[in-house]
């Protein structure tokens, strides 16, 4: 006998079936048209750089054709929101940055949350930061520039690509392990910090390794490294950590979509953007301007993502750093 209650299930049943029927056929098509990478960094920088490498190898393993977007501004949030509010079919997808990690304690108000509406699929690169002042700087090594910098507190000027970026953060603990005290100089972009670093305008920047090309070419004078140990691609630099005792920052850049993207695409995307950090032409590109290809799963990325949110939260809470 068919209860009421049964009648309802049954009815029911038959109307959820299809949707799902028609999910899990979208998720075997997956990818059957282009796929938009977002880049939240505008076009020519170092990030954009990486994705479009990225990009093209993931064009060859998914296949489908892989099309960047950079979609720039607020600190990489414009970009970051676009994704983490798109539908979640696997073809909009986000080339991630640290700035995930701080954004939700650097900003009062973010309209998305960068823990709960994305979802992680791998890392792809982690690198240091390099720490760069001007020839005419007295300073030859970050010893020597902090001694500098505790003679004549907050006269000195250190440079950014705008508040609450990777080099600002990185900048910031640096200050507040050497324990000195500098003015903060916030450019839009990179580019523009360098070109007053190169005459002394400013005295330090911290940047990534593609910017090693001018200490290289004689134009800028580069003292340490944010990571552990000497980078490969700088064998010659020391880290900062020889001066400042425990001082480390690891960047890195990583692949996600909307958070109610099918785990099977996931899977599936993942295997397509390992694949593509395997290739030794991607590895030895990005090892040129020190970046460390690091594939990983999308739980190991959950973790990572979750403990460095856990470290610059409390680095941004102690420094009272807020953006509106």
């Amino acid at each position: 006998m068919i209860t009421r209650r049964r009648l309802i299930k049954l009815s029911a049943a038959s109307i959820l079936a299809p949707a799902v029927m028609a999910r899990a056929a979208h998720a075997q098509a997956w990818p059957d048209r282009p796929i938009h990478m977002i880049v939240p960094i505008a076009a020519g920088g170092p990030t954009d750089t990486n994705a479009r490498i990225v990009a093209d190898q993931m064009s060859k393993t998914v296949g489908q054709q892989v099309v960047v977007d950079n979609k720039s501004g607020a600190g990489t949030n414009i970009g970051n929101a676009f994704v983490a509010h798109a539908e979640p079919d696997g073809y909009t997808i986000l080339y991630g940055t640290s700035s995930l990690s701080a954004n939700g304690a650097l900003y009062r108000a973010l309209d998305y949350n960068p823990t709960t509406d994305l979802a992680p699929v791998s890392l792809v690169a982690k690198f240091p930061f390099f720490m760069f002042v001007p020839n005419s700087s007295p300073a030859k090594t970050v010893a020597e520039f902090i001694a500098l910098a505790k003679e004549k507190p907050g006269k000195m000027i250190m440079g950014s690509p705008g508040t609450g970026s990777g080099p600002h953060l990185t900048e910031l603990l640096f200050m507040q392990m050497a324990q000195i005290q500098m003015t903060h100089a916030p450019y839009r972009g990179a580019a523009p910090a360098f070109i007053d670093l190169i005459p002394g305008r400013i005295d330090c920047y911290f940047g990534s390794g593609e910017l090693l090309t001018y200490s290289r070419s004689g134009q800028v004078r580069v003292l340490g490294s944010s990571g552990t140990k000497r980078s490969p691609a700088a064998p010659d630099v020391p880290p900062i950590a020889d001066a400042v005792p425990g001082y480390e920052v690891e960047s890195w850049q990583g692949v996600f979509v909307p958070a109610k993207t099918p785990g099977e695409i996931v899977q599936r995307m993942n295997a397509g953007v390992l694949k593509a950090l395997a290739d030794p032409a991607l590895i030895n590109k990005l090892a040129e301007t020190a970046y460390t290809t690091t594939p990983s799963s999308p739980q190991d990325l959950g973790k990572f993502l979750q403990a460095d949110t856990q470290k610059w939260t409390a680095i941004i809470k102690a420094a009272d750093l807020k953006i509106n």
